[in-house]
C-alpha cells in the first residue's frame, strides 16, 4: 500500500505533518480530513534508491546484539520522556558500531524534516526489518510505543536465542566433518602415494582397497584443476539460482522435506509464525498488514507462498483458521488452536500458546539432533579409517607372508 505524506491544518491553526498509508490520493485526503485536519500538501512517498553518506555504511547490516542494545537504550530514553530528537542524538553517541551511528543520524535528520519514525527506520531495511518497522509503526499510532519496543526486544532476544541454539549444536559435527575430509585428503595426496610405490616394487596382488585408493590419488593428481574449477564453477552457479524467487523456492521445499531437518525448520516456523502473529496483532497491526509481514520474514520460500496464499484468501472474507487449513506445511495444533482463538476472540493468548509449545519442540529437536549427529559423525569416522586401514595394511600383510616364503 503507498505512503502518503501530508501537511495539513489543525483546529488551532497549527501546521501538522505526517505519513499514512492508502491505495490513492483521494482516499489519503479522507483520512487526513478525518483526524479534524484540513489537508493542504499530500504527496506520494517514493522508496529511496540512493542515500547521501559513505558508500559503505549506507545500509549495511549490524549485529543482532547491537540492535538490541539500541533498542533497549531507545525504549529507556523515551519511557524516561527525553524528545525524540534528542534521544536519537544520545543514541548517536552510545553506540560503537559506524553503520548503526550513520543510521540513526539519517533517522534524526528525517525527524525534523516531520518524517515519521518508522518511515524513517523503514529507509534502513537492512537494519530495520520491516517486522521492526511494522511493531515502530503500531506503537506510534496506538501510543504505546515503550510497551511496543519491550515485545519487540523481547523477540529479538528469543530469535537471536534459537539462532545461537542452532548455530552452537551444528558447530561440532562442521567442525569433525572438515577435519575428517582434511585427513581423507592428506592420505589420498601423502601417504596413499608413498606406499604405492613400495607395493608396485614388490608385484604383489593389491586389494580392491588399495586399488580405489590409487584410484583416487590418480585422479586428484590429474584432475585436480578441472575438479577444483568445476566445484568453483557449481558453487558460483548454485549461489546465482539460489538468489532467484525460484531457486529459493525449491532449495526451502526441500528443505522441508527433508528428515529430521524438515521437521525442525517446520516447528521453529511455527514458533516465528505465533510469536510474530500475537505480539502484532496485540500491537494493533491490521490482520492483512501482519500476514503481508508475515510473509517477509518468516525466513522460508515455501512456507512465504503459503503465506501468501492464506493472505489472498482472507482478502475474499474467509477466516484465518479456514484458509491455513488448505495451506501446507501448518500443523492442526497451530490451525486447531487460532480456530479457538477466532470463535472466543482471544487469538493472541491462544497463539502464545501455540508459541510455548512449539518453543520447547524447537529446544528438544536441537538437542535431538545434536544427539544423533554425534553417532552419525562416530560411523563416518570409522568408515574413513577403516577403508585407510584396509588399503594400506592388507597389502602390508600380503608383502610379510611373501617375506616369510
Amino acid at each position: 500500500m503507498p505512503n502518503y505524506l501530508y501537511q495539513a491544518i489543525d483546529a488551532r491553526g497549527a501546521v501538522v505533518r505526517g505519513d499514512i498509508e492508502a491505495n490513492s490520493s483521494d482516499e489519503a485526503a479522507g483520512i487526513v480530513a478525518d483526524r479534524g485536519y484540513v489537508p493542504y500538501e499530500l504527496k506520494e512517498k517514493k522508496a529511496k534508491t540512493a542515500q547521501s553518506g559513505p558508500g559503505f555504511l549506507i545500509n549495511r547490516k549490524v549485529k543482532l546484539s547491537e540492535l538490541i542494545i539500541f533498542t533497549k537504550q531507545f525504549r529507556s530514553l523515551f519511557k524516561a520522556g527525553v524528545p525524540l530528537v534528542r534521544t536519537f542524538q544520545v543514541l548517536e553517541d552510545q553506540t560503537q558500531s559506524q553503520a548503526l551511528k550513520y543510521a540513526i543520524a539519517s533517522i534524526s535528520q528525517n525527524i525534523r524534516e516531520g518524517i515519521t519514525l518508522s518511515v524513517a527506520m523503514g529507509n534502513h531495511d537492512k537494519i530495520f526489518s520491516p517486522l521492526y518497522c511494522s511493531m515502530v509503526r503500531a506503537g506510534e499510532i496506538s501510543g504505546t510505543l515503550p510497551e511496543t519496543l519491550e515485545r519487540l526486544i523481547y523477540m529479538i532476544e528469543h530469535e537471536g536465542k534459537i539462532k545461537a541454539d542452532i548455530k552452537s549444536a551444528l558447530q561440532y559435527p562442521i567442525m569433525v566433518t572438515i577435519a575428517l575430509f582434511s585427513a581423507f585428503f592428506f592420505l589420498l595426496t601423502v601417504v596413499v602415494p608413498k606406499f604405492a610405490a613400495n607395493f608396485s616394487k614388490a608385484g604383489i596382488d593389491l586389494p580392491i582397497p588399495t586399488k580405489i585408493a590409487i584410484m583416487l590419488h590418480h585422479f586428484i593428481s590429474n584432475y585436480w584443476l578441472i575438479v577444483f574449477g568445476s566445484g568453483l564453477a557449481i558453487i558460483f552457479a548454485l549461489r546465482i539460482w539460489l538468489k532467484t524467487e525460484n531457486g529459493k523456492y525449491i532449495m526451502d521445499s526441500l528443505i522441508l522435506r527433508t528428515p529430521i531437518v524438515g521437521p525442525l525448520f517446520i516447528k521453529a516456523a511455527m514458533s516465528r509464525f505465533a510469536s510474530i502473529f500475537g505480539i502484532l496483532q496485540s500491537s494493533g497491526v491490521p490482520v492483512m498488514t501482519t500476514m503481508k509481514i508475515l510473509s517477509g520474514v518468516i525466513g522460508n520460500s515455501a512456507i512465504s507462498r503459503e503465506f501468501d496464499r492464506v493472505r489472498e484468501s482472507m482478502g475474499e472474507g474467509q477466516g484465518i483458521a479456514v484458509t491455513l487449513e488448505s495451506a501446507k506445511y501448518f500443523t492442526p495444533m497451530v490451525i486447531n488452536m487460532v480456530a479457538i482463538g477466532e470463535e472466543t476472540g482471544n487469538i493472541e493468548e491462544m497463539l502464545h500458546e501455540v508459541f510455548l509449545h512449539y518453543d520447547e519442540e524447537v529446544s528438544y529437536a536441537v538437542n535431538g539432533l545434536s544427539e544423533l549427529i554425534g553417532p552419525v559423525l562416530i560411523v563416518g569416522l570409522a568408515a574413513v579409517v577403516g577403508f585407510f586401514a584396509l588399503a594400506i595394511f592388507m597389502p602390508m600383510w600380503d608383502m610379510t607372508k611373501m617375506v616369510q616364503h
